[in-house]
């Protein structure tokens, strides 16, 4: 298979948050203020169930809270979430742009941990580089699409940035695939959706106004299992071999 097809799932998602959010925007002046909280609730909600949907995928709990911890310790280090609000107060400024309840900042972060870090991001990505079923992809883009008008009219074009996140970070996953297919079983690729479903749950809780958490800090614990889960394992036999 072409390495550059493994990206076809991704592109096709990336045009969904594209449509979805320029749509909620030309309507997001027509939506009451009520509605759009209304959605946005309804919307967390939604975003609740799909975290704690993909906690069950995950089998080993050491590895998911050692990949919680140590990637905590790097996303608190470089503080990735004041970075990329940073970046999105840069944009908010050069852009004019101050309407609405929410900052560009906001509205591109949200968003892009909601399009992009969970079960079917991690799951469809690797299944688009691996063996080119972009099945579970164009699944997301679909919920993207809806997803993305909600944000987009309360949150306005913030939420058309994350599509260049959607972008980088499914395809940088499916183009990746190629090059470490041997060293992902399905071991780590259930500790990778666990451990993205957890900081859904967090990012649900934000949506619905009970936290303010920066999840953004707790993203590098995603890709951690890929290296936890074979440590682990040798860990295991070592161990088994001394009993």
């Amino acid at each position: 298979m072409p390495i550059l097809s493994s990206l076809t799932g991704t592109l096709v998602n990336t045009a969904t948050v594209i449509l979805g959010s320029l749509i909620g925007m030309l309507l997001g002046k027509g939506l009451p203020d009520r509605l759009s909280r209304g959605l946005m609730t309804a919307l967390g909600f939604c975003t609740a169930y799909i975290g704690i949907s993909g906690c069950l995928k995950g089998q080993n709990t050491l590895v998911v809270i050692l990949s919680l911890v140590l990637g905590t310790l790097v996303g608190e280090g470089f503080d990735l979430d004041k970075q990329i609000n940073h970046f999105g107060g840069w944009v908010e400024k050069n852009m004019n742009r101050g309407g609405g309840h929410l900052s560009v900042a906001e509205g591109f972060v949200n968003a892009s941990l909601l399009f992009c870090v969970g079960a079917m991001t991690i799951v469809g990505s690797l299944n688009s580089g691996l063996t080119g079923d972009h099945t579970m992809l164009y699944a997301k883009a679909c919920l993207d699409l809806i997803s993305s008008m909600v944000f987009a009219s309360t949150m306005g074009i913030g939420v058309t940035l994350a599509a260049a996140v959607v972008l980088v970070l499914q395809g940088g996953i499916a183009l990746l695939a190629h090059l470490i297919a041997p060293f992902l079983g399905d071991a780590v690729i259930a500790e990778m959706t666990c451990v993205g479903s957890i900081l859904i749950i967090g990012l649900a809780l934000n949506l619905l106004g009970i936290t303010k958490l920066k999840i953004m800090n707790f993203v590098p614990a995603i890709f951690l299992p890929m290296l936890l889960c074979p440590v682990y394992d040798l860990v295991v036999s070592w161990l088994a071999t001394l009993l």
